[in-house]
């Protein structure tokens, strides 16, 4: 998860990790491909207004790279007219803040599904589901 408000921040890893969700938290992006090396995320929870970069930035850089282009990334924006450039950017779905934690659970939930039926099949060995968030 990448974002700047330590608050927000604190609120996702706590939701998140009630959930289940083993969480790693960022508060900027700076360093998103060594982060991704090291947990190897099943998803990203990115903030769009970051301090030091613009969260859209690091969705594009992360969906153009092949290693790391189908990680589900969820877009978290206070900003309104996000849905107008989900496309743009490469994001896999936005939730607006302030978020309902249902729905930014199911959200979660619905990424996750999708990306392990991909795994799934591309694997032939075993599946091995990913389990950070």
């Amino acid at each position: 998860m990448i974002e700047d408000e330590e608050h927000v921040r604190e609120t996702l890893q706590l939701l998140l990790t009630n959930a289940g969700y083993q969480v790693t938290a960022s508060a900027n992006g700076k360093n998103i491909f060594e982060l991704i090396e090291e947990f190897n995320p099943s998803l990203i929870l990115l903030d769009i207004l970051l301090d030091e970069m613009d969260g859209r930035d690091i969705c594009k850089a992360v969906k153009s790279t092949p290693l790391t282009a189908s990680i589900p990334i969820i877009i978290l924006s206070a900003v309104q007219d996000i849905y107008n450039s989900i496309i743009e950017f490469g994001a896999n779905d936005v939730v607006s803040k302030p978020f309902d934690e249902r729905t930014l659970l199911n959200r979660i939930e619905r990424q996750l599904s999708n990306s392990n039926a991909v795994m799934w099949s591309f694997r032939t060995a075993s599946y091995l589901p990913y389990d950070n968030v």
